[in-house]
């Protein structure tokens, strides 16, 4: 189930950027769809995880590995709404032309995806070798993030006119940044379910 429910957070993502680039609303609809499925998701296993922990009383491994299934499902279940925010800035520009052809965002996208693709790997193979991938691909979702912000920004002040439109651009690839965050959680997670030990976060 956590398998399934990575792969519909990974069409989640997809079919957002589809709606934003497309600007088609029956996209917008299946991706609000895809998240109440994942929330779904997100309940039910959440409830098995715990009748488990309850019935069988896990110790050292075994309680590691549903604790960590409880901590992945609830980053699964975030990438699900921030798809659902990006269809949200879809909706909100319906009708409208894009300032610019959108090659960067859906760039930025695709990374993520392959992301949030190998952590759930790393989780269903119990296999720590992800992690290197996932915190590089992390280098790069930044490196765009901050290129693209630059550059929605150069149209801005540019052009009064792309303002609206632009800010619309930077929550978009904010969103897919947060996401990013999430796979790089789903994978830490995984080490500490096979060693025991935790990763812990730059200062």
């Amino acid at each position: 189930m956590v398998e399934e429910m990575g792969d519909l957070s990974s069409q989640a993502i997809s079919l957002a950027i589809d709606s934003l680039v497309s600007l088609d609303n029956d996209k917008i609809e299946k991706v609000k769809e895809l998240d109440k499925k994942i929330y779904a998701y997100d309940r039910h296993i959440e409830k098995k995880g715990l009748k488990l922990i309850a019935l069988q009383a896990p110790v050292a491994k075994d309680l590691r590995l549903i604790g960590t299934c409880l901590k992945i499902i609830t980053d699964l279940d975030r990438i699900g709404r921030y798809s659902e925010d990006i269809v949200n800035v879809s909706k909100r520009m319906l009708g409208k032309q894009h300032m610019k052809k959108l090659v960067s965002i859906p760039h930025m996208a695709n990374i993520t995806i392959e992301m949030v693709d190998m952590a759930v790997d790393s989780f269903m193979e119990e296999d720590v070798s992800y992690l290197d991938k996932i915190y590089e691909n992390e280098e790069k979702v930044d490196a765009l993030y901050d290129e693209i912000f630059r550059e929605v920004l150069t149209y801005m002040m540019e052009d009064k006119s792309t303002i609206t439109q632009g800010t619309q651009y930077i929550l978009v690839i904010r969103y897919l940044e947060r996401i990013a965050d999430h796979a790089c959680n789903i994978v830490d997670r995984v080490v500490y379910m096979e060693t025991g030990e935790r990763i812990e976060p730059e200062t």
